[in-house]
């Protein structure tokens, strides 16, 4: 029985009814198919336009992260382009480690015939570890790197990776979605490259994280969002217009001094800005945002006192000079 979101079933006297015809027409088979799995059947089943409006907005950030990674894959052939899991980015072990959480939960939820569980946890998977962090971090490496460089293969490796594991995974819930995403996807020799259904619901990865190491990257996951928040009033001001034009300053001491003064190779791009200084205060961490010093460079977008010291390219930064050669 299906309840509206006043808890009344559904009849023709009241007429508080929904037509699946109706719901299919206004947002595709895929959202009403979402709706039936995000349902904890155990429970009532509720249904209303603003849960319809709510579900294809949760559709939208699966689909477009399946969209992120598929525009940024497109030059990828995992038969040549793999790059071994010892050797990708540190950043990128997270995101595998995250990738086989979700693996676990989602297997496990399948098993148990716990659908709803498997679309919060893809749906947090999509917003929170891809879209808010990992994908959104990884723009500079691979817009910017060159092309067939080691660091923007890895990243692709493992952009790849997360892709073809959450196609298989969404496939008994959004069908037609999940062939569309394999129909443009590059595929290894060894899977059937035609449906997605007709290969197995991804294993683990062999990846080589432990939980101190997670809960390192956990931390700078919270700092950024931290950062992130300081930067607000400068772009309000329009003292800077993103992120990208910033110099962050954090200010700690003791055990999180030793933290920062660890994490620091990792700041500028888990932040994404042009310049993170890290300075002994002795006590509570502070964060001091500015606007960061040097010129634009036109290509990577980053403040830098690099730019024009190269002649043969006078408005790009030293990193994007190299990468062009």
């Amino acid at each position: 029985m299906i309840l509206d979101d006043e808890s009344r079933k559904m009849s023709k006297s009241l007429g508080n009814g929904i037509s699946p015809q109706d719901v299919i027409k206004q947002y595709g088979a895929d959202v009403l198919r979402l709706w039936v799995a995000s349902t904890d059947y155990q429970t009532d089943v509720h249904i209303s336009k603003d849960i319809l409006k709510q579900i294809s907005e949760s559709y939208r950030k699966i689909r477009n992260t399946a969209r992120y990674i598929l525009g940024n894959i497109s030059d990828f052939n995992p038969d040549t382009d793999m790059v071994d899991f010892d050797k990708v980015l540190p950043i990128d072990k997270w995101a595998l480690a995250k990738l086989n959480d979700l693996i676990t939960k989602v297997r496990t939820s399948y098993d148990n015939y716990e659908f709803h569980i498997v679309y919060h946890s893809i749906h947090n998977f999509c917003v929170v570890d891809m879209s808010n962090f990992y994908l959104d971090v990884l723009k500079d490496r691979l817009y910017t790197e060159k092309a067939d460089s080691l660091s923007r293969r890895a990243a692709q490796t493992v952009i790849y990776v997360i892709l073809d594991a959450m196609t298989r995974m969404i496939a008994p819930l959004l069908a037609y979605t999940s062939d569309e995403i394999w129909k443009y996807m590059p595929h290894s020799s060894n899977e059937n490259a035609d449906h997605v259904i007709f290969n197995e619901i991804p294993e683990n990865i062999a990846i080589d994280v432990d939980d101190k190491f997670m809960a390192f990257w956990d931390r700078i996951h919270e700092l950024r969002d931290n950062v992130k928040k300081s930067l607000e009033s400068l772009i309000k001001d329009k003292t800077i217009k993103g992120s990208l034009e910033a110099k962050v300053t954090l200010c700690a001491g003791g055990e999180t001094l030793e933290f920062l003064k660890k994490a620091e190779p990792e700041l500028c791009a888990a932040f994404i800005v042009s310049e993170v200084e890290i300075v002994d205060n002795g006590g509570e961490l502070e964060i001091k945002p500015e606007k960061a010093e040097g010129e634009k460079c036109e290509r990577c977008w980053a403040i830098s006192k690099t730019v024009g010291q190269c002649a043969e390219h006078p408005t790009i930064c030293f990193r994007c000079v190299q990468n062009l050669k």
